[in-house]
């Protein structure tokens, strides 16, 4: 079992930065891949970025490349999600997900995701 809790959200102008931190409970958060998708209002929940469960390997979506860059710290059980040059359309609830098959992580097949956590861009 792992429990996924979002953090670092918040009101931000455009162009400022953010960094989300997501904490996994349980001790075998270093075997999973972990991803993270938004969902922005009356949108459907869009992929934003994954890692391997060792942290060699990243993926984003082409929106994001150049701007957002996730990397994760396994002795703390802890993924981010940086984020940079933010814009309006970036606003969404951000969700961090665990998975243990990567292809399931990179569309959203998780299997456990955090709460979310609020990032709201004002222009």
């Amino acid at each position: 079992q792992v429990q996924l809790v979002e953090s670092g959200g918040g009101l931000v102008q455009a162009g400022d930065s953010l960094r989300l931190s997501c904490a996994a409970s349980g001790r075998t958060f270093s075997s999973y891949h972990m991803g993270w998708f938004r969902q922005a209002p009356g949108k459907e929940r869009e992929f934003v970025a994954a890692t391997t469960w060792g942290g060699g390997g990243s993926y984003y979506a082409d929106s994001m490349k150049g701007r957002f860059t996730i990397s994760r710290d396994n002795a703390k059980n802890t993924v981010y999600l940086q984020m940079s040059s933010l814009k309006p359309e970036d606003t969404a609830v951000y969700y961090c997900g665990a998975g243990l098959r990567l292809k399931d992580v990179l569309v959203g097949l998780m299997d456990y995701w955090g709460k979310g956590t609020l990032v709201t861009v004002s222009s």
